[in-house]
């Protein structure tokens, strides 16, 4: 080394001090501090998930399960069969008042819409009303005429009664017990316009509509004590033989209790003065609303105020209105029922919890949980509540079926009241088990072994 690289005095005295001081220990890596925990190997991963797995187990083992909750439930109602039934009952009773009540109405608007199809809702009927002075008015004698070439109307038929005219079994009867059955005259085209049906016999014709024949109504034939066609009624003075008897007709039930004969019949051998008193008018569909503003205008155009126009399927379907006044009082009958019947179910469960103290107490003793006791009598009183109403479900389409068959009627059991009366008795079941249910959980296992 030369005199030129030789370092200066002032390096020396550093280089000096730098050999002086004391070697830094080596800091150690981070991954080799004893303080880190090192990733587990295979081993210990697999010791650790059967660890996991075993924990799960145990957690799974302490669970009920669906089956177990149904059978622990079911285990309590069947050690108490008698109780279980008449709780029971209650629920039935209430749910089979409330579908009997909904399938007895809705077979009735079934029957009505069925009744309303076959007949039409397009029959009107003209009828007069009072004049100015409030004297009863009378259809002009070209009423029926005009009426049926209106051009919407399908058909018109008449009808005029013979307000002194009476009909008998027979010449021996007292005058004054008529029977509240009417004489009219009647168009040959009434059956093709309102409907009618006979029961027996046949319906006037064109020959026998100038002739002493007669068709009664069939209540006017039952009080009159006639079976059928081929008989013979004392009318108006005189013999008329029966050629037939009506079935009950649904839009002019006063022609049930009447007895029609022929229009010239009546003209030449009753003394009829041949003025109509009812137009029965059947219309296009479609028209029924623009026929029935220019009726009363036509049958009598120089008063048309005197002239009433009427829908019979309007009453009909306002009977079934009035109908469901009645069916929402029932419904109402039904829900006092059905909550009476939650009230004993609720009874009943606080009876069970504090005869089962001692078995309460087992359970939490051997390691039952307060879930798990509150379930059991949760499901006890579901189980209850569901019994009842699957017996109320089936005993109000019981009902509802021999009421429809002893009316006539088709059997309607609607599926929303059957699953809605089945909703409702769960929910009562369960409100009904609620208070039983926290009362058992909360129950110490002490105190309910020690309990006599």
């Amino acid at each position: 080394m030369t005199a030129a690289d030789a370092p200066s005095g002032r390096g020396l005295r550093r280089l000096e001090r730098r050999a002086k001081q004391p070697k830094r220990e080596q800091r150690p890596n981070r991954d080799q501090r004893p303080e880190h925990e090192q990733p587990p190997n295979r081993e210990q991963r697999s010791e650790r998930e059967r660890r996991s797995k075993r924990g799960r187990r145990v957690d799974r083992a302490g669970r009920l399960g669906a089956r177990d909750v149904l059978r622990v439930g079911a285990a309590g109602l069947r050690s108490r069969p008698l109780r279980v039934v008449l709780s029971a009952l209650g629920i039935a009773i209430g749910i089979a008042a409330m579908i009997g009540v909904v399938g007895i109405s809705t077979s009735s608007r079934a029957q009505l819409q069925a009744t309303l199809d076959r007949l039409g809702t397009n029959l009107l009927t003209v009828t007069p009303g009072r004049d100015f002075f409030g004297s009863n008015a009378q259809l002009p004698f070209t009423a029926p005429g005009m009426i049926a070439r209106m051009p919407d109307v399908e058909s018109a038929a008449a009808t005029g009664k013979l307000s002194d005219t009476h009909v008998y079994r027979n010449d021996h009867m007292d005058p004054n017990e008529t029977g509240g059955i009417s004489v009219m005259a009647a168009d040959l085209r009434l059956p093709g316009t309102i409907g009618l049906t006979l029961r027996s016999g046949s319906w006037l014709n064109a020959a026998t509509g100038r002739y002493p024949a007669v068709v009664l109504g069939s209540a006017a034939a039952d009080r009159l004590g006639v079976a059928g066609a081929g008989g013979q009624v004392w009318l108006g003075g005189r013999w008329f033989t029966v050629v037939g008897v009506l079935a009950p007709n649904a839009l002019a039930p006063e022609l049930d209790s009447s007895a029609l004969v022929g229009w010239d019949a009546a003209v030449s051998r009753l003394g009829f003065d041949g003025h109509a008193t009812t137009v029965y008018t059947r219309t296009a569909k479609k028209s029924v609303e623009r026929v029935r503003d220019l009726l009363a205008a036509t049958a009598n155009p120089e008063s048309p105020n005197e002239i009433e126009v009427s829908r019979p399927s309007d009453a009909l379907a306002a009977e079934h209105a009035a109908n469901q006044t009645f069916t929402a009082l029932l419904l109402g009958l039904g829900g006092v029922a059905l909550l009476v019947g939650g009230v004993g179910v609720a009874n009943t469960m606080v009876i069970s919890v504090l005869e089962r103290r001692a078995e309460i107490g087992l359970r939490r003793a051997l390691g039952a949980t307060r879930g798990q006791i509150r379930l059991q009598f949760l499901t006890e009183s579901q189980l209850l509540a569901a019994l009842g109403g699957l017996g109320g479900v089936a005993l109000g389409a019981l009902v509802t079926f021999g009421f429809a068959v002893a009316q006539g009627w088709p059997t309607v059991v609607p599926p929303w009241a059957m699953a809605g009366g089945l909703a409702a008795t769960l929910l009562i079941g369960a409100v009904a088990g609620l208070y039983p249910a926290l009362r058992a959980a909360r129950l110490p296992p002490t105190e309910a072994l020690t309990s006599p």
